[in-house]
């Protein structure tokens, strides 16, 4: 339940639901032509997919942990979009030298990236976030609860 909070999904779900959706203006000019997402929608999916996360809820905020394998803390961006959407990001390049040949690339290159809905409680004005042998971790804080509202005493006049 707390997944859909979120709007979380398990990673091969996301990807395959972000590559069904077409983004507002990828769709093709004419009305009614079909056209599939972009290259860099289809990256973006596959890097969401890719990238593993963990999300927690504590006491006064919720806690993002994101893999981010080899990056530093100025490799990683973390932005707010559309005023709830929780953007993490940052890519990871392969170390080019002339004298090395791969013998087998196994780790992962490119485009790291998830992307999370704030909860209605997420105070947006305090995010922070620390990056730490490759694992980051985004605090959003909580708003206080509303005060219960206190119930209206009405005079009763003598008629």
């Amino acid at each position: 339940m707390a997944g859909m909070v979120f709007g979380l999904d398990a990673p091969m779900m996301a990807a395959l639901q972000h590559l069904l959706d077409i983004p507002d203006g990828e769709a093709g000019a004419a009305a009614g032509e079909k056209q599939g997402p972009t290259r860099a929608y289809v990256r973006d999916a596959r890097a969401m997919a890719a990238t593993p996360a963990d999300v927690k809820e504590l006491p006064g905020a919720y806690a993002f942990v994101v893999d981010m394998p080899g990056l530093g803390s100025g490799d990683i961006k973390v932005q707010v979009e559309d005023e709830r959407v929780l953007v993490i990001s940052g890519e990871r390049r392969r170390e080019e030298k002339e004298d090395a040949k791969y013998l087998r690339m196994e780790r992962r290159m490119g485009k790291l990236m998830r992307k999370f809905v704030l909860p209605e409680n997420a105070d947006m004005e305090k995010i922070s976030a620390a990056c730490r042998d490759g694992v980051l971790t985004v605090t959003v804080d909580k708003l206080p609860p509303p005060e219960p509202k206190k119930p209206k005493t009405i005079q009763v006049q003598v008629a």
